[in-house]
Order: C-alpha cells, then sequence, then structure tokens
C-alpha cells in the first residue's frame, strides 16, 4: 500500500507536468519566449513552496542541512530547469505531440544512468515495459507517417537535450536529499532551477520588458500546475520507489500532452497515435502489477 501511495503521488505529478508544452506553446501567442517563461515559471514557484516551508516547518528544518547537501539539491534543481527550458524552447520549433516523443526518450536515458553510474542493471520486466513504451512511442508520435519527417531539426536537438537533463534530474532526485522533508527538497530544487535558467538566459530575460499583468496570470499558473505541485509530487515520491520505476510511471507525460494537445492546441491524433497511447498505458500498468505481486511475496 505504501508504494502504491508514492508510484500515485510520482503519476499524478508526471500528468501535471504533461499539461505544460501546450499551454507553453499557447503563451506564445502573446509574444512571450522561453527564457521568461521557464524562469518565472521557477522562480514563483520557489517562492511559493519556500511560504509553504515557512508556514508547515519553520525556520528549524533548514538548520538540518548540510552545506554539501544544500549544494547538491541547487544542483539537482539546475537539471529541472535545463530540461524545462530546453522543453519550452523545443516547442517553438516542432509540434507539442513531436516534442513530448523526443523527451520520452528520458525512460531509457535514466536506466542506462543507473547501469552505468551505480551499475544498477534494469531487470527484465522494465527492459520489456521500455521495449513497449518505445513501440508506443512510435505510434503515438506519428512518426510512421511520411510528413513526420518534415520537423525542425533544431527542435530535435533541443528535445533530445531537455530528454537528457531530465534524466539526470530522476536519478539524482532519487539519490539526493533522501532524509530531506518534501517541503525544504522541493523549495530548493526550484531555487536552483531559477538560479540556472537565469545564469544561462540573464540578458534577454532583463532586456525583454514582457513582465506585466497577462504575463503575471501566465507565470503563475504555470508555476502552480506546472511546476510547484510537480516539483513537490516528485520530491515526495520519487526518493521512496527509485528512479528507473519512476522514469516509467512518468511516461504518463506522454497521453496526457497529446491529448491536451488536441484538446487545447487542435493537434491532429489519429487512430494509431490512441493504440500507441494505449501500448504505453498498457505497459505501465502490467509492470506495476507484477511489481505488486513482488512486494507482497517479498513481505
Amino acid at each position: 500500500m505504501r508504494n502504491f501511495k508514492y508510484s500515485f503521488i510520482v503519476l499524478l505529478g508526471g500528468t501535471m507536468y504533461g499539461t505544460m508544452s501546450s499551454f507553453v506553446k499557447l503563451s506564445y501567442a502573446s509574444g512571450y519566449h522561453a527564457a521568461e517563461i521557464s524562469f518565472s515559471q521557477a522562480l514563483l514557484s520557489a517562492v511559493l513552496l519556500g511560504l509553504i516551508l515557512l508556514l508547515t516547518t519553520g525556520r528549524t528544518n533548514w538548520k538540518k542541512l548540510a552545506g554539501k547537501e544544500l549544494v547538491a539539491l541547487l544542483l539537482v534543481g539546475g537539471t529541472i530547469g535545463l530540461t524545462n527550458f530546453l522543453y519550452y524552447q523545443s516547442v517553438s520549433y516542432i509540434s507539442a505531440s513531436l516534442a513530448i516523443v523526443i523527451l520520452m526518450q528520458f525512460t531509457w536515458f535514466s536506466l542506462l544512468l543507473e547501469w552505468f553510474i551505480f551499475r544498477q542493471r534494469p531487470g527484465r520486466l522494465e527492459m520489456v515495459t521500455v521495449l513497449f513504451i518505445l513501440v508506443g512511442t512510435v505510434m503515438a508520435g506519428n512518426l510512421l507517417e511520411a510528413d513526420a519527417l518534415s520537423f525542425s531539426w533544431q527542435g530535435m536537438a533541443l528535445a533530445l537535450a531537455s530528454a537528457f537533463t531530465y534524466a539526470v534530474y530522476i536519478v539524482a532526485n532519487s539519490r539526493v536529499g533522501k532524509s530531506v522533508k518534501w517541503q525544504s527538497k522541493s523549495t530548493l530544487i526550484m531555487a536552483g532551477s531559477a538560479l540556472t535558467i537565469f545564469i544561462i538566459n540573464a540578458q534577454p530575460i532583463v532586456s525583454d520588458n514582457h513582465f506585466g499583468y497577462t504575463f503575471l496570470l501566465w507565470a503563475v499558473f504555470l508555476a502552480v500546475v506546472g511546476t510547484t505541485i510537480p516539483t513537490a509530487l516528485f520530491a515526495a515520491g520519487i526518493p521512496k520507489i527509485g528512479a528507473g520505476t519512476s522514469a516509467i510511471l512518468m511516461t504518463i507525460e506522454f497521453p496526457v500532452a497529446v491529448l491536451c494537445a488536441y484538446l487545447v492546441l487542435h493537434e491532429a491524433i489519429s487512430p494509431v497515435q490512441i493504440a500507441g497511447i494505449i501500448v504505453m498505458l498498457a505497459a505501465i500498468s502490467v509492470m506495476n502489477y507484477y511489481k505488486s505481486l513482488k512486494t507482497k511475496k517479498g513481505s
């Protein structure tokens, strides 16, 4: 039951995060760009999470953090900051549906990172699940169609880079700050995210004068729905169930993103894409079913 609880937490975070590409692309119609959107989203989220931290735990929780742990969590935040910025940049060049297809490569990136760095070879169940996820990705991304080749290579490269940094974030999040309360952990992660995005994009963020009432509404919405809540959920759930299982569960972002692109951006969705989404969801469900059976037998 405990594992199910934390699996659901990660799944919910992935669902919320999956809606973001469509709304970010919608915000571009108002003249905003990825740097200011991702920075304001991270900064507001850090402030909101910091307020939650002060209201729920007080200042004493900060004193328990060692210097190395604090820096490590800021660096973890830098990886999710890079992920958001690169991903938001990619939807400037390619469709939201195709961007999420490429982002989904974090699944095997994260498994490879765990294998190469920590010598944790993925089990047969995880490998089979990833195989079905990749098949579903090709189908749901409509990559078998001829016109799927007419995409921007720059957008593809940005989305692939975001997939790699996302995998680093998942692996690092599962290893760093396990004993730190989720309020402190998520606050530091988002502070690191905002700082990293600002360092990379200081010039356009400072010089572009888009900060007004409409922009603030976009920033608050994206910060709460797309960053604050998912980051808190990931900080609470990922360390409990591990990077491998988290990476597979978080593929829920894909069908959610495709569905959201269809409803919000009116991007076309074919029967093949729907079948691909079903394949992915079935693979995730089967994996979790068998993992729960193994947990019951081991207890």
